[in-house]
């Protein structure tokens, strides 16, 4: 089965913030988390539909997480944790796009790693490791992670999409064939949303630092 990463541009403290905030929601907070729930429920529906069981619904997941605990016990809690949180990160910030789909990604962006590594791509550019980083950074407790490796989540700083997209345009030509059309269209969502952030960033309201990654099955 195939495997989709989307992707999302948001505020990395914005979406920390809901995490662990039952005791000092805001109004605005709670006026998102309704659209949060609401996510919720619909994805939980879907689940129940398909008769998958995780042992921990979405929108219970959801509620330990905003009263700052990840702590249920079952082999697929992390999967609900995960779930919940990506409902965050997408009622928080940009519409979501597709970036691709991937038989494999894990192993085809550790191959394309290798690739760029071979053509002198720095380490701290890799593609690899910003599509599955992980939750966001700052979350003040730990959260399982999906026990059959779906949902995953990654995040980049947008401050570093031009320079990672610059450093992959300057050796696409010397890469595998094989690899250049998905490292193109990573290239091209990475100018997409350099020029976006840099358009927005000294507008008042606007404080999208981060891009998201979600890789699910």
């Amino acid at each position: 089965m195939s495997k989709v990463i989307n992707c999302s541009t948001g505020d990395e403290a914005q979406i920390v913030g809901f995490l662990g905030a039952t005791d000092k929601v805001t109004a605005e907070q709670q006026r998102i988390l309704g659209h949060v729930r609401e996510a919720a429920y619909a994805r939980q529906a879907d689940l129940d539909h398909q008769g998958i069981d995780w042992g921990l619904s979405i929108p219970e997941a959801l509620d330990h997480l905003v009263a700052g605990r990840a702590d249920a016990d079952g082999e697929y809690a992390g999967n609900a944790y995960y779930t919940a949180l990506q409902a965050v990160i997408d009622s928080t910030g940009s519409d979501s796009c597709t970036l691709g789909s991937y038989s494999k990604p894990f192993t085809f962006f550790g191959l394309l790693d290798k690739e760029l590594t071979r053509a002198g791509v720095p380490s701290d550019l890799l593609p690899y490791d910003f599509l599955y980083a992980g939750p966001p950074a700052g979350i003040p407790f730990r959260i399982p992670s999906p026990a059959d490796g779906s949902p995953e989540m990654g995040r980049w700083p947008l401050a570093k999409a031009k320079p990672a997209a610059d450093a992959y345009r300057a050796v696409i030509d010397r890469i595998d064939p094989d690899f250049r059309y998905d490292l193109d269209l990573l290239i091209e969502k990475l100018d997409f949303e350099d020029e976006n952030w840099r358009e927005m960033r000294d507008v008042d309201w606007f404080t999208q630092d981060t891009i998201f990654f979600s890789i699910v099955g």
